[in-house]
């Protein structure tokens, strides 16, 4: 008998709606590997997502302001103990076996990811999880001393097997986040062993602090192992921003993610000059590079066009950069002049950019232009590119379509403006097969044009498996058309979302899209008739 198997059954029967199969990137930034392997051991995941109930439930009690005793005595609710058909064990007291003690104490060892809140991040949460071997944590809310003094106790306490750490909403002053820092370094040793690593929307509480806490600096410098790396809406300032890449480039820093999104950081890579020798001969050697960062989020950092002129500079430093995200972010056309020439350069030097985000950054469609004008000559065509919520209109239309046909994979491009003219003038410019297996087209009010460019897609782009087209005023009588255009194409498709496209009240008869769906269900998501829609569809991975 696969007792694995009855695991996840029970697992699944207990918690329905928590698909574990959606964790392809989640908060703590696992590997593959690690998902893998925590995927394999269904009664481990199962104890694990109990004791963190246990626990969630225990700080909603602790949290209350009238609370005074300790954590360990909170009883765990009846619905919970009812869920594991717990019975007394001969020799256990009822009131010992209904405690959060017990359970800590008796599935602690099944732990390996938990979240706490800061009421749990005490003395002692340690000794109740003294059996605990994890490798992944996550802290809300951690703003006082006492905290800070329970977390770094958890810390040492686990320090040669944790790898990941995730701080969310959190005020430190910069001697408490110092301390955290020096509580991950192993006994005896100035290095430690994170892989992974976030500091999301907290603050560093001095008023007049003018830098980050030098604890961050000698823990990145620490860090060998260290592979992915987040600072999101921390208010860093660019001193900050340049602190951390810095220390990174002085140190060979072997990272693979960097996240600095949602910090005012303009005019941080100011000091980052490449000489002329070094642009102007592929074969040379940059001394110090993030050699293998592949993925760098600027998202919402206040960068303009002078920012993306030192940001052209500071990606030579980064020959293997896959992902590029520089969206809300006001560079305007300037901003787009100074990126593409880069990208084309280390496009020739390395692999080149693969990903790219440019969206609501102010962008014209004069400059849009000269982006697909440029990506189109990469040595390797981009995989995936998003410019929505730029306003772009008709004109841009042409050179979409154009671009289809260099092998990009995936497209995202609501909200540009783009009318049932400018769908008609990209359709003109699709003349082969595309690669095309996801595109987005919600919201630019395509009408007619959006329905004859869709159909247009679907008769040339065989791996075509998701399309986004709601809101595009699409008239319900072309639903028929979509359909007739996949009967013939005999294509991949197995997401259709049409919502927000307001259809009539009169009957409409659909009975045909039966024959579309996969596993019994459809794969068109429709508006209601009447202009009511569907609740929005959940595209989370």
């Amino acid at each position: 008998m696969d007792f694995d198997v009855l695991w996840k059954k029970l697992y699944e029967s207990r918690w329905p709606n928590h698909h574990r199969r959606k964790t392809k990137v989640d908060w703590l930034g696992r590997s593959r590997e690690e998902q893998s392997e925590m995927t394999m051991d269904w009664q481990q995941i199962y104890w694990e997502k109990h004791l963190q109930n246990c626990l969630d439930e225990a700080a909603a009690i602790a949290l209350i302001p009238s609370f005074d005793g300790y954590v360990g005595d909170i009883p765990v609710s009846e619905s919970i103990l009812n869920a594991i058909g717990y019975e007394c064990p001969l020799g256990v007291s009822q009131c010992n076996f209904s405690k959060l003690s017990y359970h800590c104490h008796k599935f602690g060892a099944f732990a390996r990811y938990l979240s706490l809140q800061n009421v749990l991040c005490s003395e002692e949460i340690c000794s109740l999880l003294n059996n605990s071997r994890l490798k992944g944590l996550e802290l809300w809310w951690i703003k006082s001393k006492e905290h800070v003094n329970g977390l770094c106790r958890l810390l040492r306490q686990n320090n040669e097997t944790l790898k990941s750490i995730a701080l969310s909403h959190c005020k430190l002053s910069s001697s408490l986040v110092d301390e955290i820092c020096l509580s991950l370094l192993k006994k005896g040793l100035q290095t430690h062993g994170i892989k992974h690593f976030a500091i999301k929307s907290s603050r560093f509480s001095e008023s007049n602090q003018t830098s980050s806490p030098r604890g961050i600096a000698t823990f990145l410098a620490s860090g060998r192992l260290l592979s992915s790396l987040t600072f999101s809406d921390d208010r860093l300032g660019p001193n900050d921003a340049g602190m951390v890449l810095t220390t990174l480039l002085d140190d060979s820093s072997r990272i693979v993610s960097l996240d600095l999104s949602e910090n005012n950081i303009t005019g941080w890579m100011t000091h980052f000059r490449c000489s002329s020798t070094v642009l102007s001969n592929p074969s040379l050697e940059i001394e110090k590079s993030l050699s293998l960062l592949s993925l760098l989020n600027l998202r919402a950092c206040n960068l303009h066009g002078n920012d993306i002129k030192n940001l052209q500079n500071a990606l030579f430093y980064m020959p293997k950069l896959e992902t590029l995200d520089i969206s809300d972010n006001p560079i305007e056309d300037q901003g787009i002049k100074n990126l593409v020439p880069v990208l084309v350069e280390l496009s020739k030097r390395h692999s080149g950019i693969a990903n790219l985000k440019v969206e609501n950054c102010d962008l014209s469609s004069e400059g849009v232009d000269e982006l697909l004008t440029g990506l189109s000559t990469l040595k390797r065509p981009l995989q995936s590119l998003s410019i929505r919520e730029n306003d772009l209109g008709r004109p841009i239309g042409r050179s979409l379509g154009k671009f289809l046909g260099i092998g990009i994979q995936v497209l995202d491009i609501e909200e540009i403006g783009l009318g049932s003219n400018g769908f008609l003038e990209a359709v003109e410019e699709i003349r082969t097969d595309l690669n095309l297996v996801s595109i987005n087209i919600s919201k630019n009010r395509g009408g007619i044009g959006m329905v004859i460019f869709l159909k247009k897609l679907i008769s040339r782009a065989p791996q075509l498996a998701i399309v986004k087209a709601g809101f595009n005023f699409m008239p319900v009588e072309s639903l028929s058309e979509i359909c007739s255009a996949m009967k013939i194409a005999k294509g991949k498709l197995e997401h259709v979302d049409l919502t927000g496209n307001t259809w009539s009240d009169k009957a409409y008869d659909i009975s045909f899209l039966d024959e579309f769906s996969i596993n019994g269900k459809s794969i068109f998501i429709l508006p209601l008739l009447g202009g009511a829609t569907y609740e929005p569809y959940d595209d989370e991975p």
